[in-house]
Formats: structure tokens, sequence, C-alpha cells
């Protein structure tokens, strides 16, 4: 995964994956692809930890961090026309979205299926002392039927976290370096579910 990136973007932001067991067994799983594209980014697995420093390996201020948040907020139907958008414990959007967005130190992304990411986020309770935010992508993922989500807006944890650095630290560079990396990833692709798909019409 690293060679198809030249060099690890200096993000400021930091990325922190908590991946359920059982993704990492997915073709087309892109967490270890977000991690090699970022220098500042984790990935780690598991189901719960006890709290955002035991699962980021150090000390961490939760009150100055943010989850993707999961919950029934759905973003085309709370009125805002941005990319991210702060939510607060009601699904609402947040009254004064610059200040829920500003001074954040790092990110933490759910990687798995609809159902493992909701796993982990019920498994590990102090994720709700993070602020929360919506994703409202102004386009569908690029994995397309290569990997159906449940809904609209949501994406691989690759672009999640290329929306989010695009938004939050100014990340183009690492948008760019990120989507580069899951064309490359989706071109790989695309051949072996052909083959496959070749060997079950037989």
């Amino acid at each position: 995964m690293r060679g198809s990136v030249a060099e690890p973007i200096d993000n400021r932001l930091f990325v922190l994956i908590l991946q359920h067991p059982q993704e990492k067994k997915h073709a087309l799983a892109t967490a270890g692809l977000t991690c090699a594209a970022l220098k500042r980014a984790e990935l780690v697995i598991g189901l719960s930890w006890p709290n955002l420093s035991r699962a980021l390996g150090r000390r961490a201020n939760a009150k100055r961090w943010a989850v993707l948040y999961l919950g029934s907020a759905r973003p085309a139907a709370l009125g805002i026309r941005r990319e991210i958008i702060a939510v607060d414990r009601r699904s609402e959007p947040a009254a004064d979205q610059e200040a829920m967005l500003r001074g954040l130190e790092g990110v933490v992304l759910l990687d798995g299926s609809w159902g493992e990411a909701k796993t982990l986020w019920w498994r590990n309770p102090w994720l709700l002392k993070l602020r929360r935010l919506v994703l409202n992508p102004q386009h569908h993922s690029r994995l397309g039927s290569l990997r159906r989500e449940p809904r609209r807006e949501a994406l691989s944890t690759l672009e999640a976290a290329a929306l989010v650095l695009k938004h939050l630290d100014g990340g183009i560079e690492a948008e760019d370096a990120l989507l580069g990396g899951l064309d490359h990833l989706i071109a790989e692709a695309r051949p072996s579910r052909r083959r496959a798909q070749e060997r079950v019409s037989r």
C-alpha cells in the first residue's frame, strides 16, 4: 500500500482509525492506505478501548477531538449546505459551526461495514465526549457498485478522511493524494471482480 504514495502528507489534524476486526479481511478496505498516505495517522484494530488516550497510545484531550457521527442525523435534512456539519447530542446542527470545528487536534474514524461501525460506536462510550461531525459529501462514493453503502452520504474511510482534511486542515494536497490512491485500488479491483463474475456465470 505505501508504495502507491510517494511521500506521506504532512497533515496537522491527526487521524485515528478504529477498525473492526472483520474489516481487515475485506479486499477493498481503505484504512491501511489512508494511514500510509498521512504522516499523522494511526490505525488500531479491536472492538473497545477504555478511553481516547488508550486507543491513541498517548495522552489526549477528548474535548479537542471529533468523531464522525453514526447517528440518525440525515445531512440532507439538516438544511446546511456544507460538506462537514457539526451536530449536537440531539443530532441537530450546532448553533456555532465554526466554533465547533475550530481548534481540533484530531478526528476519529470508525472503519468497517455500517453494522460493524455501529458496534464500535456503542462499545466505546467515551466517543460521546468527542465533538460530533456528519459528512454531507457532494458526490457519491467512488467505490460505487464495488462496495454498496446504506446511505447516499456514506463514504469509504479513505474518502471520509480526505473530506475531513480538505475542510478542517486545508488539505487539498492530502485529498488529491488519498483519492489518487483510492483510484489505483479501484483500478486493481475491477479486473478481479470481472473475472470472478465470469467464473460464476459459466
